[in-house]
């Protein structure tokens, strides 16, 4: 008997960029191979902001309008058109949609991705409707310290992430820290349901990008690359960039040998108003296709990974391409968070603080004698097979193993 699954999920080709892209992706790629056949409900594609139509993937669609796109006026639309996010509209479509995949391919579960809350609630309503049962892919947490801002859509995030605890058949985070945190608010009852399966490297892409990597190149400045989104309020540089000036005052480093890359940081117009003069030294790059952005990070003398305290729940789904890349990686978070955590478990000491000039000075000084010297740690071959979405992938067939042979008579 074919085992089938239900998969919800916002994020999916071709939608252009986002992480959350690759591991949905991923695991659609790989559950065939633990016998189970995914079952993609996404949505239209004019509901993307940007999509590459070249990459779609197959998947069966229904309508859903972006409100902020599609109902504005002026740039004004109603709040009840963003709660829980832009794409409730994606609700009224995708549950007689998802009804109609339930009844004519008889899957065995139904899951739905966060960080799109409106996947939630189609899960969540396919469920009660269905008897199925669901498994909520949380990878960020829904709620945190003054997060959402938005009162209203805070509590109706708090809803629905109650209702994956209490309903659902698991819930999935990412980080060993949403994990705990789960448990710290829903009690020991529901801790069995709690499951971690976090983010990964695709194998198959790092083939690729292997393959099409430029030779080595003659004597250059060294480049330190940071390949992603660049939050102001979770990724902040400002110490850094005032590290790099005490740096080359000090005649540290210079332009001629040390240039910094910020890769598709979505935000170049804030970043620039911060370089004060630093412009020949850091370099605001525009985004790359996928694979060559991995060909770019295998080229990299180095790599950097931003994270600040208020994410220490969080890890950059960065992180396992970085250690796949096997470059020299300078971790800028905070030493408790699970950022930090997962980077030491890698058996790599190369961190500082994100949010101290001095403490990024002094490690960004360390790590780049390390360099030279070919001496910075890198991930251990094991560690980093360990992390491949492949190996994720295998957990997520397990667990939906274990949730199908419960339900069986």
């Amino acid at each position: 008997m074919v085992k089938r699954v239900l998969m919800i999920a916002y994020h999916y080709p071709p939608l252009r960029g986002g992480s959350g892209i690759h591991r949905t992706l991923s695991f659609t790629q790989y559950l065939p191979q633990s016998g189970w056949e995914p079952l993609v409900l996404s949505v239209s594609p004019h509901a993307y902001p940007d999509c590459d139509l070249a990459a779609s993937a197959p998947a069966h669609r229904s309508f859903a309008l972006d409100s902020a796109r599609h109902l504005a006026l002026r740039g004004h639309y109603p709040a009840l058109l963003s709660q829980p996010d832009r794409w409730i509209s994606w609700w009224l479509s995708a549950v007689p949609a998802g009804m109609r995949l339930i009844r004519r391919y008889q899957p065995s579960a139904v899951w739905s991705s966060y960080p799109i809350a409106t996947a939630h609630l189609i899960g969540l309503t396919l469920h009660r409707l269905s008897g199925l049962p669901w498994i909520a892919d949380q990878r960020d947490p829904m709620i945190d310290q003054d997060y959402p801002p938005d009162p209203r859509r805070y509590r109706i995030h708090r809803w629905i992430e109650r209702q994956a605890v209490r309903r659902g058949a698991a819930i999935i985070c990412t980080t060993p820290g949403a994990v705990r945190d789960l448990n710290t608010r829903f009690g020991d009852e529901h801790a069995p349901r709690i499951k971690l399966i976090e983010n990964g490297y695709d194998e198959a892409s790092f083939i690729a990008a292997e393959m099409s990597s430029p030779p080595a190149r003659p004597a250059r400045p060294f480049r330190l690359l940071h390949s992603g989104v660049i939050y102001p309020s979770e990724r902040d540089p400002r110490a850094l960039f005032e590290a790099l000036a005490r740096l080359r005052s000090a005649g540290a480093i210079h332009a001629a040998s040390f240039r910094l890359i910020l890769r598709a940081s979505g935000h170049d117009d804030y970043l620039r108003g911060l370089l004060r003069g630093m412009e020949d030294m850091v370099e605001l790059a525009p985004p790359l296709p996928y694979h060559q952005g991995l060909a770019e990070m295998l080229d990299a003398d180095g790599l950097l990974l931003l994270q600040a305290a208020n994410c220490n729940h969080q890890i950059p789904a960065k992180l396992y391409e970085y250690l796949r890349a096997r470059r020299p990686l300078l971790a800028l978070t905070h030493p408790e968070g699970d950022t930090a955590c997962a980077v030491r478990r890698a058996g790599i000491d190369t961190i500082g603080r994100l949010d101290a000039a001095d403490d990024i000075a002094a490690a960004l000084t360390r790590f780049l004698h390390l360099c030279r010297e070919r001496r910075a740690p890198l991930a251990q071959s094991a560690f980093i097979a360990h992390c491949s979405r492949a190996a994720r992938t295998r957990e997520l067939a397990a667990l939906l193993d274990r949730i199908h042979l419960k339900e069986q008579p």
